[in-house]
């Protein structure tokens, strides 16, 4: 893991491909309570194939560098966390990749400024109010209060419990890697200030400040390309449906067997995507 100094604190990321690609560089932002791990299968794929991407350990729980004390961990200002990322990097002509949470900060990003980014891609997340969906509403009610946090978590310690439906099983096709699950809930379970952090976030979701948002991703003046797990039962297909028509200029691909962590169930399909949708420049 690398790290990198912007205003607000540090950041770790991860970086995969070849300095000296010429290819647009790919950044992916992940989910809550997950890592840039989430996207080491598709960044890998992607690097075989000359493409560079950068994938950032958001403050969503799972990361291992607290933030400092009164730092905006809200939706829009992790959108700027990874604006001034993504400025510290100097990094153009940007290919956004999001899933579920990170979905709904890749909107908030554009809304806020675009400048760096050329294309958006957003996989199974969230969108309009649906933020979260059912039933992870619960876990960011309980979850606003740092001890109720890690109580919770406390639960999903065991692996027949973290890999079941009720913990990270239900978002996935096929068997989750325990270590890596582990590696998940580990920094929020260890470290008081990681989960301030999370909390900090919980307690300023709001889906109606998404729901706002969409009413001017229309305004986004480059190409967006969704690509949709079809098997998710969070976030479902008119859910991607009506995303693709909120946009100006969107297409979609539906992956029949996929589910909401796509990047797991189909590194490869999603890498491919990705790929052509670079080569085409959609």
């Amino acid at each position: 893991m690398a790290v990198i100094d912007i205003p607000q604190g540090r950041m770790e990321y991860r970086a995969t491909g070849p300095l000296a690609s010429t290819a647009p560089p790919v950044v992916f932002l992940h989910g809550l309570l997950v890592n840039a791990e989430l996207w080491t299968k598709v960044a890998d794929a992607l690097a075989t194939r000359g493409i560079r991407s950068y994938a950032p350990d958001l403050p969503l729980g799972s990361h291992r560098i607290p933030w400092p004390t009164g730092t905006d961990l809200s939706p829009r200002g992790i959108a700027q966390l990874i604006i001034d990322f993504l400025a510290a990097l100097d990094l153009t002509d940007v290919t956004l990749v999001g899933n579920d949470t990170g979905g709904a900060l890749c909107q908030f990003l554009i809304d806020t400024d675009h400048s760096r980014i050329g294309r958006l891609i957003l996989t199974n997340c969230d969108a309009f109010d649906l933020f979260p969906p059912a039933p992870f509403g619960l876990l960011v009610a309980a979850g606003r209060n740092p001890t109720r946090l890690r109580a919770l978590m406390t639960t999903v310690r065991p692996k027949a419990l973290r890999h079941s439906v009720l913990g990270y099983g239900g978002l996935v096709r096929d068997p989750l890697d325990p270590a890596l699950t582990r590696r998940w809930i580990t920094p929020l379970l260890a470290d008081t200030a990681i989960r301030e952090d999370a909390a900090a976030f919980l307690r300023q979701i709001d889906p109606r400040e998404l729901l706002d948002v969409s009413t001017r991703l229309n305004q986004f003046p480059k190409p967006v390309r969704l690509i949709w797990g079809a098997a998710d039962p969070f976030f479902k297909m008119s859910l991607a449906r009506r995303l693709q028509k909120a946009f100006s200029d969107a297409t979609l691909v539906e992956i029949p067997t996929g589910r909401t962590f796509l990047p797991l169930d189909e590194p490869q399909v999603v890498a491919n995507e990705i790929e052509a949708a670079l080569a085409r420049g959609f």
